[in-house]
């Protein structure tokens, strides 16, 4: 399907089962429209000699009652974002001779990044891959080893989020286009980062040229690439036909591309509820799309065959674990889907949703809470594009009283980090929030990267959490392990405990005491899961951090024998523990 060169001739195939006649036209055939064959399954076929790399086309659909000027829906490029002319593509692209090393899930430390403002030159200009090239070492020097960007295709108006793509076999021009994100990956391979991207598939804008593709539609809907009732109903524009076999080829083929022609090293499925379900709901068989739900299966088989350790996200906010479920169980084989649930877990524990109601019972459900037994089946954070928008802020600017980076914002937000980078799952970062970025996540508003020297200490915080999450000194293994147990929880003074394991034992064994009450205690009696002695790993109340946090200084804790101690904590704060070798 597309453009692709055969010898000394390239072949455009499309399919446009209603059509009357298409010809195609553009600088491939010098102006002058070729007429294209149809076979017996609504496919039309053009073949031309003298097609280079460069050259545009546009498919001209003849309906019997209007023409259409319609671009390739598989063109890897567009002139323009707006419905512009497909453009044949140079498919080599220099690799070079490095070799990446698929990170495990259980080391993986996400990044979610928008191109647009992540590394945005001006006020007047948006970012590109190559603004967002010229910030990785930084974000290696971070931790960070994954990259989770937010929809980069083809989008109407070159700018927004990228939840409402125009064409989703292209990248967007404005970011760099094709050249600019397989050069991003590259450059990411290259320092061993590596780069999972959204994609939508939940809906298609009824503003792109698919919308009545070939002229056919039912009850004034979408046409051919769309269900033509009430199941095309979608909050964002028309649900795409999964029961259409070639619909369905449109979506895996698009799945196949970014992990083989980009080599992303995974994907994170948007919104798949509304996929699987007209109203976005979970157990209600009424409105399920089982069409859907087969296609979600068949697309992670396949790219798993593609590249077995591709991490395949959804989005889908039902907690239900069939959605990583293997398929032979019936589930549609992803290997993480959002844990949608846990940034309000910490706003609760903070008090921030509803002051003077604050609770730790959410926060004690998402780290107990495990799909199929897989603690790293979630995707764990604090903050993401979501909970810093639509309509509220990002967490620290809410835990700051709006003011984003005062005393109280620096020691709350850093307290959910430490969660955050300590809990089971695999834990993501939302651009900018180790350096205390203010304001809600928009399409516009750059990161303001002073604030990343300013808030330098927070910074180093966020590396020594990462640094212990990935047992970087060989003491805290059992951050990278699958049991945790919640060995305290005081509601009434809002402190909880958990140990985190692999193998257990000295350098394994790992235990997070977290205070979320703004008073202090010379000494917090507790029962220690493990008596023995206990040595401080990380104190977010550390004067390192921040010169006007409170700290309350403690190296190590000794229990007695049946493993009681006092623990010294300051307001707000996280300390992490572990046992020394013998």
């Amino acid at each position: 399907m597309g453009a692709s060169r055969h010898g000394k001739l390239t072949e455009f195939r499309m399919w446009a089962p209603f059509a009357q006649s298409v010809s195609i036209t553009g600088s491939v055939t010098a102006e002058n429209p070729k007429p294209m064959k149809r076979d017996d399954e609504g496919y039309w076929v053009a073949r031309l000699k003298n097609v280079e790399p460069g050259h545009n086309y546009v498919y001209v659909i003849n309906t019997g009652e209007q023409t259409l000027y319609k671009p390739d829906p598989r063109a890897r490029l567009l002139t323009s974002s707006d419905n512009g002319a497909s453009v044949v593509i140079d498919p080599e692209f220099d690799w070079g001779n490095g070799v990446f090393s698929p990170i495990p899930p259980e080391k993986q430390i996400i990044y979610e990044l928008h191109v647009g403002t992540f590394n945005r030159p001006d006020a007047a200009t948006t970012g590109t891959f190559s603004d967002a090239i010229e910030k990785l070492d930084y974000l290696v020097s971070l931790g960070i080893n994954t990259i989770e960007l937010m929809p980069v295709t083809t989008m109407a108006h070159s700018y927004g989020w990228g939840y409402a793509p125009s064409h989703i076999f292209s990248v967007e021009n404005a970011y760099g286009g094709r050249h600019g994100l397989l050069s991003f990956v590259k450059a990411c391979h290259d320092r061993g980062i590596g780069v999972v991207l959204d994609v939508v598939y939940n809906h298609f804008s009824s503003d792109t040229s698919l919308w009545q593709f070939d002229g056919w539609s039912e009850n004034g809907r979408g046409g051919i690439y769309f269900y033509n009732d009430v199941r095309g109903d979608t909050p964002w524009g028309g649900r795409p036909d999964y029961g259409r076999p070639e619909v369905q080829q449109f979506i895996t083929d698009n799945v196949a591309m970014w992990l083989t022609e980009y080599r992303l090293d995974g994907l994170r499925v948007d919104s798949t509820i509304f996929m699987r379900n007209t109203e976005g709901q979970d157990n209600d068989p009424d409105h399920d799309i089982g069409d859907a739900w087969n296609l979600l299966g068949k697309l992670n088989t396949m790219a798993h065959n593609i590249k077995p350790e591709a991490l395949m996200i959804a989005e889908d906010c039902a907690n239900n674990a069939y959605i990583t479920k293997t398929s032979q169980d019936g589930g549609c084989a992803f290997d993480a889907q959002w844990e949608l649930g846990f940034p309000h877990a910490l706003r609760d524990a903070l008090g921030i949703k509803q002051p003077g109601q604050q609770t730790l019972t959410g926060l004690r459900y998402e780290l107990e809470k495990q799909y199929n037994g897989n603690a790293f089946e979630k995707i764990i954070f604090s903050d993401s594009h979501d909970t810093a928008a639509n309509g509220s802020v990002r967490l620290n600017q809410a835990a700051g009283n709006n003011n984003a980076a005062d005393l109280f914002a620096r020691e709350r937000t850093l307290l959910a980090e430490a969660i955050t980078l300590t809990s089971p799952g695999i834990p993501m970062l939302l651009q900018g929030q180790e350096f205390m970025q203010q304001g809600a996540f928009n399409d516009w508003r750059e990161l303001e990267w002073k604030k990343a020297e300013k808030y330098s200490g927070i910074v180093l915080a966020h590396r020594h959490l990462i640094d212990l999450r990935l047992n970087r000194y060989g003491n805290t293994a059992g951050l990278l392990g699958q049991s945790t147990t919640i060995f305290h929880q005081d509601e009434t003074n809002a402190v909880i405990a958990y140990h985190r394991w692999n193998r257990g034992g000295a350098g394994d064994d790992t235990i997070v005491i977290a205070n979320f009450s703004n008073t202090p205690y010379d000494s917090y009696e507790m029962q220690f899961p493990i008596p023995g002695k206990w040595a401080v790993r990380f104190n977010s109340s550390w004067k390192g951090y921040s010169p006007d946090f409170h700290e309350k200084t403690v190296d190590h804790i000794q229990t007695d024998k049946r493993g009681r101690a006092s623990v010294p904590l300051a307001a707000y704060v996280a300390l992490v523990f572990s046992q020394e070798h013998s």
